[in-house]
């Protein structure tokens, strides 16, 4: 349970998530991811990052319950800032990170794969952001790097998923293989990478990141203070509690029932 480094392939290396039962992330789990992948990519020896995890999903976002039951708000405050530099170490990685998504990759799991440098996806992965579900906001940043622009809006809206077949044929998804094969495919994509000069593929990363249009950075952490305000504003813990929906709305519904 937690995060962990492997190194199957020469140039290879592999940083697992595994936080049962769901890999809904703790505040602490984001910072060892973080840490985890930031070392990785700061070895010399090593040439490509694959992230990946164990169990039912790849990412369910933060532990949620954790914030309820801590007072105050060092929790949401932790796993904002925790969920920064997770995404950050991901963007910011010295070499190309390639995600390898299975289940569910929801919330906090976009701004992981929506940061990545390639996606391999098995045929169950489903994308989403349930965050006003959740009584938060925040990885539009990240799914927008994933789908036009006007699907990000319905989707966010929504808080409906798309099938990693769907992002395939949007061009997000690198290939679509079956669940038994995401490992070998992750790694099949990660070696080709990773012959590459070790140098060179360091300034190819940072030469790619100079010139995207968007700053992901910023962009993100202007999200995550909407999501503070949500929560001080108690409307968090009123969608949580109704489970998203507008009690107001609900009622309304049935009396015209």
């Amino acid at each position: 349970m937690g995060v962990s480094t492997s190194v199957p392939d020469e140039g290879v290396a592999v940083v697992t998530v595994d936080f049962p039962p769901v890999n809904a992330l703790p505040v602490q789990g984001w910072y060892d991811l973080a840490a985890a992948v930031r070392a990785a990519g700061a070895d010399p020896r090593v040439r490509c990052v694959v992230l990946t995890a164990e169990g039912r999903g790849f990412n369910a976002g933060v532990d949620i319950k954790e914030i309820q039951r801590t007072a105050g708000h060092d929790a949401l405050l932790g796993a904002n800032r925790g969920c920064y530099e997770a995404f950050a170490a991901v963007y910011d990685c010295e070499v190309p990170v390639v995600a390898a998504v299975h289940g569910f990759c929801l919330g906090g799991g976009i701004g992981l794969a929506g940061n990545a440098d390639a996606i391999v996806a098995s045929e169950d992965a489903t994308f989403g952001l349930p965050e006003l579900d959740r009584g938060a906001l925040g990885a539009a940043t990240h799914l927008a790097r994933l789908v036009p622009q006007q699907l990000v809006r319905a989707l966010y809206y929504t808080s409906r998923t798309v099938t990693a077949e769907e992002l395939h044929r949007h061009g997000s998804v690198w290939r679509v293989v079956p669940r038994e094969r995401l490992r070998e495919a992750a790694l099949d994509l990660a070696r080709e990478i990773a012959a590459k000069d070790g140098q060179l593929i360091r300034l190819a990363k940072a030469a790619i990141n100079g010139i995207d249009p968007v700053d992901v950075r910023r962009s993100y952490r202007f999200e995550q203070g909407f999501t503070f305000e949500a929560n001080l504003s108690g409307v968090a813990d009123r969608v949580r509690d109704t489970f998203g929906k507008d009690g107001a709305f609900d009622k309304s519904e049935e009396e015209q029932s």
